[in-house]
């Protein structure tokens, strides 16, 4: 038994992966990139801490996020502390509680997150999350802005073929509110329309005895998905529903021809039963999709209520996306390390002002070390050092 546990020091947790030096490199020049972009854009750069207290972190996001967060105790307070699953109400909290600004305020953020549970359709447990938000501004335009920078976000990795998927949460929440179902029963048909189970949904509203014409409007939702004609089917279909869900279905076309003419090749595709964040999320809803990737590779949306338990509810707008699926979907992150010199090992003050002399210019150097395996090639150099009468000079290999 010893020699088994002792054989196997080298597996990790499931979906916890390392990462090796070249993928390492593609990710980090990828973060840069993304980082760069949000700057372009007047994104500023926030750090959330990794760790906190736990009834702070899970607060305001209805908590979806509690079954995927680590639990731990402190051994300082005695409290009880939570591992990030999600960067997105932190970076609400930093807006609502510490800037304190009036005027729209735009922040990013980049960083690993710890989730409890397996995805099924995901590799990793500890994906590395980047996003932005967009606070203070309550408009179809910073909605707008959103999709247009996550949009930009996936042009950046080289991800091609994108498909953009819209919905709205108002839509399903009048609709239950209407028909003045309980907490159990919005629950409950919540999670059939994520499942698209027609039939059962069909059996349920049976069963909870809803009045026409609201039980029709709920059996028809998961129906409600297609391009753009889905929006006038909605309109009949949902036309007694109410101001709120008619105005819900005028900012998606709003929304959907304005991206249109920013990008008219950009398909865009309707799901009205499409809750994503529906706990937390107030208004429209988004997320990118591409061809053989059976999840979407970016998300987002409205959520104008999360600050309010911070002390000020501002409107917010913000998307996010994992860079290690960003990176595994493209080959074109370009590898910006420079070739590699190879230095003998000598015991010479000329030749190691001649190292520094190439490493402040920007160029990598290893040094070889005395007895070690390998040479020039085997550590991946490019080039060589090498004395001639007028000095050391590097030498292409």
């Amino acid at each position: 038994m010893t020699n088994g546990v002792q054989a196997n020091r080298w597996l990790l947790p499931e979906g916890i992966q390392e990462v090796l030096p070249d993928e390492a490199q593609r990710l980090e020049v990828l973060r840069r990139e993304l980082l760069d972009l949000f700057a372009l854009w007047g994104y500023e750069l926030v750090i959330p801490p990794f760790i906190e207290f736990l009834d702070s972190l899970l607060i305001g996001t209805g908590h979806d996020l509690d079954l995927q967060t680590f639990k731990l105790t402190d051994q300082t307070s005695g409290r009880t502390l939570g591992v990030r699953a999600d960067m997105t109400p932190q970076v609400a909290r930093i807006d609502a509680h510490n800037l304190h600004r009036e005027e729209p305020t735009r922040l990013c953020y980049l960083g690993t997150v710890l989730h409890a549970l397996n995805d099924p359709l995901e590799k990793s447990r500890s994906p590395l999350q980047v996003g932005a938000e967009l606070y203070g501004h309550a408009g179809i335009d910073s909605d707008l802005e959103v999709v247009q920078l996550m949009l930009e976000t996936l042009a950046v990795t080289g991800i091609q073929n994108v498909h953009l998927d819209l919905g709205h949460v108002a839509i399903f929440r009048e609709l239950a509110k209407a028909a003045s179902l309980d907490g159990i029963q919005e629950a409950t048909i919540f999670d059939i329309l994520q499942r698209k189970a027609v039939a059962e949904l069909n059996d349920l509203l049976a069963a909870y005895r809803l009045d026409e014409p609201l039980r029709s409007m709920l059996a028809e939702l998961p129906r409600l998905n297609g391009t753009d004609a889905v929006l006038e089917r909605a309109r009949k279909v949902l036309s007694g529903a109410g101001p709120e869900v008619l105005a819900a279905l005028d900012y998606l076309d709003e929304l959907s021809q304005r991206l249109h003419a920013r990008f008219p090749l950009l398909p865009i595709h309707f799901d009205l039963a499409e809750l994503r964040g529906y706990h937390y999320q107030t208004g429209v809803v988004f997320a990118a999709f591409v061809p053989g990737y059976g999840r979407e590779i970016a998300r987002g949306g409205r959520y104008d209520e999360i600050g309010k338990v911070f002390g000020r509810a501002r409107p917010a707008t913000g998307f996010s996306a994992d860079v290690k699926v960003l990176a595994s979907l493209t080959r074109n992150i370009p590898d910006h390390r420079p070739a590699r010199v190879f230095a003998p090992a000598e015991n010479d003050p000329v030749l190691d002002e001649k190292i520094r002399d190439l490493r402040v210019s920007g160029r990598a150097v290893i040094q070889e070390l005395p007895g070690q395996a390998g040479g020039a090639e085997q550590m991946n150099c490019g080039y060589r050092l090498e004395r001639r009468s007028d000095g050391w000079v590097v030498v292409a290999l």
